[in-house]
């Protein structure tokens, strides 16, 4: 066997940047830009309506009625999710109140873990450059940013999943039993994060990873049966308590119906993982996003780390049959890698290092392909591939710093280089220029404070999609965006042009560095856009003058109303502390819409919970929104766009306007 290419660009490897001479300066560096990014947004805007509030909802039930094991939102059973992300937000609330920070400090603190073992991963794989690489990589490519924005549990699931592998990894390679529990913890915690699919992402990796590798035959060091008690020690009793806790109703057939419901583990385990996968669960209010979207999704979400895919794509390649016999320990002779250079000590340690790099890869390859296939095959939201994203930054940044540290990368590894920095600064330009052409046809516009009230209402893919508010931007929007416009437009002109040039000059680790920081000057600017999009994702404002009605002598008895689905108006609730009676339908509350799908029931998200026998009556009709109305206590009304001209039709002249946001009006039906 000959020397591997890397091999010899671990023997003579170029001049390590200064930043590397001690790990305390590269996370410096790494620490202001996930303080710029993630730490710093973290206070602003307020919670969004739709999942975000609605989430926190269910962790604000939790600590004020004391009843850790069922979630609840807006008083209706909420049995979709596993609870550690609330458990983990509702202690926040209990440390530092009802706030935005609370709700997203465990979301970040994922992405920080993340980071982490990211880093000490990828610096016993391939070294201190790929470490810095793949950390710089976590805190700034588009998706992580993207879905941290709101709370989901995404980021806390792929921390504990990716510890659960480097547990499982290094445990087996270093013959440390302890690492093992470790994993099997871990992996306990991400089920309790996300649900089945965490044990399942980690199996489809482990096993055949085992198989080809010929680990397999050291099943007895796995701990199988001990690890198995730590992991249902910790996934199984919140499982159980849920389970007894919710039982079933006289359910009849798979659908639900007032009184008869099936308890939670039919709906957890069978509902929301097998018949959901299948396409199958009730009820049908999920998307899945046409193949060439989803691919190129995940393109986008890696962003701008995804330009140097083809690289580590290319290297895998040519170096496959290296790879494959540094895999086996069998086949890694240390006497094959003796020279005169090399002391025995040292070779043995090469090849050890060597084969640890081939095993890296083999496992996160294994990991990431599963995970891209899994939901290319199921209902898929733009998120989901989350769990993937800082396996293949890792191998991206391995083989990035592997070509980098080479003293001869070779003619073709420098022409891809070379077209990567190109394609960077042709999208980088065409950003630019479209944001600078929108500042151009808004620069005799005033400034407007509710970018919402200029925006279009497209619809695309029925608001379901997190990223579907993006297509209702127009040119007067940008009247409000001056400021995060430019510094975007700037960063992606500048930084993509100064990371080229710093290449062909020969400095590589200053141009990589560049594209991070060119990103992260991108995101703090989009940060800066999304709190300007505040009043038109969030209803604080409305909640805010809620309460100080609610304040005054005589109201403190008010109700609020809630128009259409309560995801419209969650923030609502949650800041105002109190429950929402949902009004919408003709003659019940989950009356389909007849001008969308006949069979696709309104409100699909409170529909099992309000079929429980001891569901309260919060579900209204526009009949019984007309016999409410006017009498009693005093009654709030939020209404969303898409109901304006209904109710208006329906109430007339008994409504009296508070407040409007955005394309959301605040009604109550007495003067002030």
């Amino acid at each position: 066997m000959t020397y591997p290419p890397s091999a010899a660009e671990s023997e003579t490897p170029a001049a390590a940047p200064a930043l590397f001479a001690a790990p305390r300066r590269a996370w410096t560096l790494l620490t202001l830009v996930f303080i710029a990014v993630f730490a710093a947004a973290s206070f602003s805007p307020s919670l969004l309506d739709d999942a975000d509030s609605t989430h926190a909802q269910a962790a604000q039930h939790m600590l004020t009625s004391g009843n850790w094991v069922t979630l609840y939102v807006n008083g209706i059973r909420y049995l979709e999710k596993p609870p550690l992300p609330y458990w983990m937000v509702a202690a926040d609330y209990a440390v530092f109140g009802f706030n935005v920070f609370a709700t997203h400090l465990p979301m970040i603190l994922g992405v920080l873990g993340c980071a982490l073992v990211a880093w000490f991963w990828s610096r016993r794989a391939w070294g201190d450059r790929a470490a810095f690489y793949s950390s710089l990589a976590v805190f700034t490519c588009v998706g992580t940013f993207l879905f941290t924005r709101f709370l989901i549990p995404e980021s806390i699931l792929t921390f504990f999943l990716l510890l659960a592998l480097y547990g499982f990894f290094t445990g087996l390679e270093d013959r440390k039993p302890a690492r093992l529990y470790v994993a099997y913890a871990s992996l306990a915690l991400a089920l309790l994060a996300k649900g089945l699919i965490a044990p399942v992402f980690f199996v489809a990796a482990v096993v055949p990873y085992l198989l080809i590798t010929g680990q397999w035959r050291r099943w007895r060091e796995l701990r199988l049966f001990t690890g198995l008690l730590v992991f249902l020690a910790i996934g199984a009793p919140w499982h159980i308590l849920a389970g007894l806790q919710n039982p079933s109703h006289d359910p009849i057939g798979n659908v639900p119906s007032p009184g008869h419901v099936h308890g939670f583990w039919w709906f957890y385990f069978i509902n929301e993982h097998f018949l959901r996968f299948l396409g199958r669960r009730f009820p049908d209010d999920y998307n899945r996003q046409p193949w060439a979207i989803f691919w190129l999704g995940q393109l986008i979400w890696l962003f701008p780390w995804s330009l140097f895919l083809p690289i580590a794509i290319r290297r895998a390649w040519r170096n496959r049959h290296i790879f494959a016999s540094d895999l086996r320990q069998e086949t890694t002779n240390t006497i094959q890698f003796l020279d005169s250079r090399l002391t025995a000590l040292e070779s043995s340690q090469l090849a050890a290092r060597l084969r640890f790099r081939a095993r890296t890869g083999l496992l996160l390859t294994l990991y990431s392909a599963f995970i891209l296939i899994f939901f290319a095959a199921s209902t898929n939201q733009e998120y989901y591939t989350w769990p993937l994203y800082p396996a293949v930054l890792m191998l991206i940044a391995g083989a990035l710093a592997t070509v980098e540290e080479s003293p001869n990368p070779g003619k073709s590894s420098s022409s891809w280089l070379t077209a990567s920095h190109i394609f960077f600064v042709v999208v980088g330009t065409i950003v630019a220029a479209v944001l600078a052409w929108g500042l151009w046809q808004s620069r005799h516009l005033p400034f407007v404070a509710d970018v919402g009230s200029v925006m279009a209402h497209r619809d695309v893919a029925g608001y379901s999609l997190s990223t579907s508010h993006f297509f209702d931007l127009t040119g007067p929007a940008f009247a409000g965006l001056r400021e995060p416009a430019i510094i975007a437009a700037l960063a992606f002109f500048l930084g993509p042009i100064a990371a080229w040039r710093l290449r062909r000059q020969g400095h590589a680790f200053e141009s990589t560095v560049t594209v991070g920081l060119t990103m992260a000057a991108m995101l703090v600017a989009a940060h800066v856009a999304l709190v300007r999009f505040g009043p038109m994702l969030s209803s604080r404002a409305m909640a805010g003058t809620i309460n100080r009605i609610v304040a005054e002598p005589g109201n403190s008895d008010a109700q609020i109303l809630l128009y259409g689905d309560q995801s419209d108006g969650s923030s609502i609730p949650f800041y105002t502390r109190r429950q929402a009676l949902l009004v919408h339908g003709k003659k019940w509350y989950f009356e389909p819409d007849p001008e969308e799908d006949p069979h696709e029931l309104f409100g699909s998200s409170m529909i099992w919970g309000s079929d429980y026998p001891d569901a309260p009556h919060i579900f209204l009709s526009d009949h019984d929104l007309l016999r409410l109305w006017g009498t009693g206590p005093r009654h709030f009304l939020f209404v969303p766009g898409d109901f304006h001209q209904h109710v208006e039709r329906l109430l007339g002249s008994r409504l009296y306007l508070i407040q409007e946001l955005s394309d959301k009006t605040l009604y109550t039906d007495r003067p002030l």
